[in-house]
């Protein structure tokens, strides 16, 4: 059992890109086939991250700080990714978050909270401990946890991560064409880079 939980936890961490010295030149590829966006008029950019990823705690205050900046044509979502219980687990508190409006407030400390306090966050007790930590009261966050839109978005992250042809995180997708990750650009800065020449690119296009 143990050792079949060690092949799990490794399976799972490899699904986390790390930046690499074998980037190609431009630093993204191009998503085949191309995806639909949510508004023509916007250049749509989203980031499939996962919690429990050391990487993408890396890339969070870079790509946090590039969001508070964004051009008017341009809309930044956050996407979790689900490839297991334990991501899906991670998933229900971002969208707990989400629709309680109160994101903004708990994104970087779901993070620490996983990453360097070792909080598994997995459970509804967990969750809840959390959450009333950060000003959300009990019947507010069992009303989230045990709602229908939370469950679909959860059950909705894998089929979308699918689309996209998501194989790790983080991952940045842009305007439904371009895909770009520490892998393809070799460092998390180089991915910004990438994403605002990618930015540039398609805005001229609209």
């Amino acid at each position: 059992m143990l050792k079949k939980l060690i092949k799990t936890s490794l399976a799972l961490t490899l699904m986390c890109f790390a930046v690499t010295t074998t980037a190609n030149d431009l630093g993204y590829e191009p998503l085949t086939p191309p995806q639909p966006t949510q508004s023509a008029d916007k250049v749509e950019v989203i980031e499939f991250f996962w919690y429990g990823c050391p990487h993408c705690y890396a890339f969070e205050p870079l790509i946090d700080k590039w969001s508070k900046n964004l051009p008017k044509n341009v809309e930044f979502i956050r996407q979790p990714a689900v490839f297991s219980e334990v991501w899906g687990k991670h998933a229900k508190a971002y969208y707990i978050a989400e629709s309680l409006g109160v994101v903004e407030k708990v994104h970087a400390d779901l993070f620490d909270a996983i990453q360097n306090k070792k909080e598994t966050l997995d459970t509804e007790a967990a969750l809840a401990q959390f959450f009333a930590a950060h000003g959300v009261n009990e019947t507010q966050f069992k009303e989230a946890y045990g709602s229908f839109g939370v469950d679909s978005k959860v059950r909705q992250a894998p089929i979308i991560a699918s689309k996209y042809g998501i194989t790790g995180v983080p991952t940045v997708i842009i305007n439904g064409k371009y895909k770009t990750n520490g892998t393809l650009a070799g460092t998390h800065e180089k991915m910004i880079e990438v994403i605002n020449t990618l930015i540039k690119q398609e805005s001229a296009g609209k």
